[in-house]
């Protein structure tokens, strides 16, 4: 790993924070802990993509960044915590007054769940809503991987499908997501099978919100 040369960004960078923290930017004054990065990682490639712009205070003023030594804790945050392993394009712009922001950029992963390995060995997902990363609910991430599983059925709606769906539409088209799994006439091991089996194919989705996880009908 090398320096990186700093290229001219003033409207960028302008046009960047103005913009403020949102579901696809982070701002970090600085940074050091790589296993903190992974987590803004995993978040935005579970879900859109994403931005880090590193030097920025949160409220947007410019501090400038140590271009070597936060290029290493990225690395280190996408190659060595990351998991599967993430690519982020990482350049560095010049601010007003000469300072230095470290632009990071993560596309949306085409395999999820894009975890993190915490300091107790265990795997957590992270999506990003909106200024803040929040772990992923466990049947979000069985959903993800239920993605990816070639031998899914193609035909999903059988009776219990069919129940759940009647549940979310008479609650309006979303519901907590341990009021539906309690709610429902099966074993909560098939209720949660039937979620796994209808988010992974976008019939339904989730939704953080201060109370929690709902689970909602997809639009």
């Amino acid at each position: 790993m090398k320096d990186i040369r700093a290229v001219r960004g003033k409207g960028f960078l302008a046009r960047a924070i103005a913009e403020g923290e949102h579901e696809r930017q982070d701002f970090k004054y600085a940074i050091s802990d790589a296993r903190k990065i992974a987590r803004t990682l995993s978040a935005f490639a579970n879900r859109s993509g994403g931005r880090l712009l590193v030097g920025v205070r949160d409220n947007g003023s410019i501090a400038g960044g140590r271009s070597e030594e936060d290029v290493y804790v990225i690395e280190q945050a996408a190659q060595m915590y990351c998991v599967p392993e993430q690519t982020v394009t990482i350049d560095a712009l010049k601010a007003e007054g000469g300072a230095v922001v470290i632009r990071a950029e993560i596309l949306p992963s085409e395999v999820r769940p894009v975890s993190v390995r915490e300091a107790d060995g265990r795997l957590r997902a992270y999506i990003r809503v909106a200024d803040e990363n929040i772990a992923a609910h466990p049947l979000m991430v069985r959903a993800w991987r239920h993605e990816s599983d070639p031998e899914r059925a193609a035909s999903l709606m059988g009776d219990n499908e069919t129940l759940l769906l009647a549940a979310l539409r008479d609650a309006g088209g979303a519901m907590p997501a341990d009021t539906l799994l309690t709610t429902l006439p099966m074993a909560r091991a098939t209720a949660e099978r039937t979620v796994v089996s209808l988010a992974s194919a976008g019939i339904i989705g989730f939704r953080h919100t201060p109370a929690g996880f709902h689970i909602i009908i997809s639009e």
